[in-house]
């Protein structure tokens, strides 16, 4: 695979994947510098290596120009088309998680957007939470 491309990273579960995680860092309105490295960690760990910091800067404008056309819901609702087995929606939403937690502490601002993304993804709230506490410092 091309590292130079975002057209050649076209899987739409992974993109999916990275696109909860970005909703994620942003959900306080700050994209700090250890939401920023725990970002491009997460997504070099989930792609064993094979997204340059050219396409993840890529994705992001993508994802960011997908968010500005639409609601929060609506992009969740798009992830969720394209993570159509229970299993992959909760690893969404684990990565989601530990990105609000990257800086240390989650905030209310991040819980409610843990919350709206479990909602969308038909994924109980008391689980959510559930698995909030579980990466709480």
């Amino acid at each position: 695979m091309s590292k130079h491309s975002l057209d050649d990273f076209d899987d739409p579960k992974m993109e999916a994947l990275v696109e909860t995680m970005f909703l994620a860092a942003f959900a306080d309105g700050e994209f700090g510098d250890e939401e920023q490295e725990q970002f491009k960690n997460s997504v070099q760990t989930l792609t064993d290596g094979k997204v340059s910091t050219e396409i993840l800067s890529q994705m992001v404008a993508k994802f960011e120009k997908a968010l500005e056309g639409s609601s929060s819901n609506e992009r969740v609702a798009s992830i969720k088309g394209r993570l159509p087995e229970p299993r992959a929606r909760t690893v969404a939403l684990s990565l989601a998680i530990q990105m609000t937690a990257a800086d240390g502490i989650i905030r209310t601002s991040e819980r409610e957007v843990i919350l709206e993304i479990a909602e969308g993804l038909d994924i109980d709230r008391g689980v959510a939470a559930d698995m909030v506490k579980e990466l709480e410092p």
